[in-house]
């Protein structure tokens, strides 16, 4: 199979994660008889520096001819100062916006070797956390109409939250098919007591739960859904919202696994391409120090071959690679405890590609 993969280095120690998990793609490529062609552009503070903009028109025009996006991590605060309509995220989103990508699938799950790891009581561990967050992800407050104008002498702040049928629904239709392929739960999130925005959302979530018999349904508030997350995560399979919600949320998600630099994301639309990424930052005190942690950025591509390429024996060679280093006791300095073997960033993509 060839598949074309646009691949944003980025900032920080993006170019350092990058790299491994290209280690770990073209390992995969040998092994199972595929070819992936890789065109890599620049995007984020990298391109501000270049080219004056953190999007040139090359890059996004690479991003929409491709089978799919890698990306490292962008921005920094070097990048802090720069007008906010080309900070560095600002990439991101319209990468997001104009391929379409409208739902954010984040796992956030505990490996058994590194459960100790999680800032949760080791009973509550103990139970369990292996859950999905469905994040929309082009839609809501980050993207609706926002205004600053002086009122009586003071100003004032608007920021529009809006959601249509369509744009919950087939976030909604991500949720419940995701979850016939794991658990067969959802728990979709709001904050119908308060906002017309989520009382539409749970309209449609009602609607849509009708159609998927098999699947379990619950609606939860999100000041609630924030409270389970650390009480009982193990309740958790699928969890769907809104953007802003899920923004929130999904880091909470991540920060009780006490891992953040093993986690991947997926960004995903109507058909199969995606924009595939770590959810950690660009890192830029350690830039350049080769101690990064590359396994965030390996396990997205393992994700990219699983929900783009259908390539799901590859995808699993992946993780079962990175469990099998993790349980021999390889670690990088983020997740390093005394009695471990530490590896820089480079020598752990060597180890994984040695487990394929």
């Amino acid at each position: 199979m060839n598949k074309r993969i646009t691949v944003i280095k980025g900032d920080g120690i993006g170019p350092e994660i990058i790299d491994e998990a290209i280690k770990v793609l073209d390992a995969v490529a040998d092994k199972y008889h595929h070819h992936f062609t890789y065109n890599y552009i620049d995007a984020g503070g990298c391109a501000i520096d270049k080219f004056g903009t953190s999007l040139p028109d090359a890059s996004l025009a690479a991003c929409l001819d491709c089978d799919s996006v890698l990306l490292g991590a962008v921005g920094g605060p070097k990048w802090d100062q720069v007008d906010p309509a080309i900070r560095p995220e600002k990439a991101l989103l319209k990468i997001r916006k104009e391929m379409g990508l409208f739902s954010n699938l984040r796992p956030a799950k505990v490996f058994d070797v590194l459960a100790a790891a999680s800032p949760l009581k080791p009973e509550i561990v103990a139970q369990g956390i292996d859950l999905l967050i469905v994040r929309e992800l082009i839609g809501g407050v980050y993207f609706g109409k926002r205004e600053t104008k002086e009122i009586n002498n003071e100003l004032k702040a608007t920021d529009i939250m809006s959601y249509s049928e369509h744009e919950i629904e087939r976030v909604g239709r991500v949720a419940f098919e995701t979850a016939r392929k794991r658990r067969h739960h959802v728990t979709s999130v709001d904050k119908a007591n308060v906002l017309d925005t989520s009382r539409l959302w749970r309209k449609v979530m009602h609607r849509l739960a009708e159609e998927y018999p098999d699947v379990t349904y619950t609606d939860m508030l999100v000041d609630n859904t924030a409270m389970q997350l650390v009480k009982n995560p193990s309740q958790f399979d699928v969890v769907v919202t809104e953007n802003m919600f899920g923004d929130i949320l999904s880091d909470e998600a991540s920060m009780i696994t006490g891992s953040i630099g093993l986690i991947p994301s997926s960004s995903l639309g109507v058909g199969s391409r995606g924009m595939y990424e770590p959810i950690h930052g660009s890192a830029p005190d350690i830039a350049g120090m080769n101690i990064a942690n590359p396994i965030g950025t390996i396990l997205s591509a393992a994700m990219m071959l699983k929900y783009s390429f259908e390539m799901e024996a590859e995808s699993q060679a992946i993780e079962d690679a990175v469990n099998a280093v993790l349980n021999e006791g390889y670690r990088t300095a983020d997740i390093y405890t005394e009695g471990k073997i530490k590896l820089t960033c480079s020598a752990m993509g060597d180890k994984i590609v040695s487990k394929l």
